[in-house]
């Protein structure tokens, strides 16, 4: 009897501490918005990795990775060589976010501020960033976006022609996740 009361107590204790477990979906998209002195721009990267543990509604552990080589421009192989080199790919291949906490905000339901470390071209800084978060039939999105200066993260801003067309110092980063149980 006491051997069966020891295991209903354990159970309902470790059942207590249970974490979900989730990975970043398909259906999830990243955008990078910016300028030059000719025209704006928007890259899209098409390789991303995530994992999200949710314990009782509240997030604990997120990080989310962008593979470099896999961002993309609408502009073709010239933009993405010049974006690649000054995204340092080489020495670092992949964006990082390494989540820190989230906080409701007083904006909305769905409104978090959510803190962490931002990895981008091997410079990491800590990072706030004001995004909707809810959880959709078992599904969790993730929606906002996050203005960045290039040179903060000791990157220079990309040329052309000869320094005749340059890429403004700030981007906008556009997301739109989804985490799904895996």
């Amino acid at each position: 009897m006491k051997n069966t009361l020891f295991i209903l107590l354990s159970f309902l204790v470790l059942a207590g501490y249970a974490q979900e477990s989730y990975t970043l979906s398909k259906e999830s998209v990243l955008k990078i918005n910016g300028s030059s002195t000719i025209h704006d721009w928007t890259v899209t990267a098409n390789s991303m990795k995530g994992s999200m543990k949710v314990k009782a509604g509240v997030v604990n552990n997120l990080l989310f990775q962008v593979e470099v080589a896999q961002i993309k421009s609408e502009r073709g192989a010239a933009m993405d060589k010049k974006m690649h080199a000054a995204l340092k790919m080489e020495e670092h291949p992949e964006v990082s976010f390494k989540f820190q906490e989230i906080k409701k905000t007083a904006d909305s339901e769905n409104t978090f501020k959510i803190h962490g470390m931002l990895n981008i071209a091997g410079v990491e800084k800590a990072v706030e960033i004001t995004s909707e978060f809810q959880e959709v039939g078992g599904k969790y999105m993730l929606k906002g976006s996050k203005e960045i200066k290039l040179q903060d993260y000791d990157m220079e801003p990309p040329t052309a022609m000869f320094g005749q067309i340059i890429v403004g110092d700030n981007v906008t980063i556009d997301f739109d996740l989804v985490f799904a149980k895996g």
